[in-house]
């Protein structure tokens, strides 16, 4: 099994760089057996934050996600409960 990363860092990236990272790293974060990932979108103008949730939003490997909460990073972040196997 290959080891995946908690969290994955788009900070930076423009939307059509991040997306096909982003459905990697759920990928390889549910076939590595993982429940919970969390995507570093950062702040910014807040564009890359609402294509992740629009991709999220009907990912099937996606059972929920979440804006961080204090002391997660909040809104600079996503946290992303992956589907069970």
């Amino acid at each position: 099994m290959r080891f995946v990363d908690s969290e994955l860092d788009l900070h930076g990236l423009t939307v059509d760089e991040a997306l096909p990272k982003l459905n990697d790293y759920l990928y390889q974060g549910f076939m590595s057996g993982m429940t919970k990932v969390c995507i570093n979108h950062g702040r910014g103008s807040g564009a890359l934050k609402q294509a992740v949730h629009r991709e999220l939003k009907h990912h099937s490997l996606v059972k929920s996600f979440r804006s961080g909460g204090y002391g997660e990073g909040g809104e600079g972040v996503t946290i992303v409960e992956l589907a069970e196997h």
